[in-house]
């Protein structure tokens, strides 16, 4: 019969997971530099909604969007509030939240490459593999929402 091997505890120590997720050099300012990537980027996607606004309603309702102007002006709002925060830090879970729910609802509706004609999927498939990708960075931020974040301002 084989028995399990036994790690030694020196092992298991040098396994587990550091105290915070930023103990490790530089990690608290590439996290923060991260975060305002991330955030900034969708804050001025989302104040676009708003300066064009005519536009993006006309955008919303060729892809059958309900209410197209109303779901601008939200999703506008969820982008700028979700990205202020997230460079912020303020309201962590949230700010990333809406980010996270907007990419979530808004790529596979507004980027649906499967149902357009060949001249325009390739520019789709671009775009729906982009918002997945930050929608998978929303997600690792979301998941690091409860715990205390480099570089958030006290007030």
């Amino acid at each position: 019969m084989v028995s399990d091997p036994v790690v030694p505890a020196s092992v298991v120590s040098a396994l587990v997971l550091q105290n915070t997720p930023f103990d490790a050099p530089l990690a608290a300012e590439l996290f923060f530099l991260g975060r305002v990537l991330f955030g900034s980027v969708l804050a001025f996607n989302g104040l676009n909604h708003f300066l064009d606004v005519e536009a993006m309603t006309e955008y919303a309702e060729s892809k059958g969007v309900p209410k197209p102007m109303g779901a601008v002006v939200l999703t506008g709002g969820m982008l700028v509030v979700g990205g202020v925060g997230t460079v912020l830090g303020l309201f962590r879970t949230f700010s990333v939240g809406a980010l996270a729910t907007f990419l979530l609802v808004a790529t596979p509706v507004m980027h649906d490459f499967w149902a357009v004609p060949n001249v325009r999927r390739d520019r789709e498939v671009i775009h729906f593999t982009k918002n997945a990708t930050m929608l998978g960075a929303a997600l690792v931020l979301l998941a690091l929402s409860g715990v205390p974040w480099p570089y958030v301002p006290s007030f």
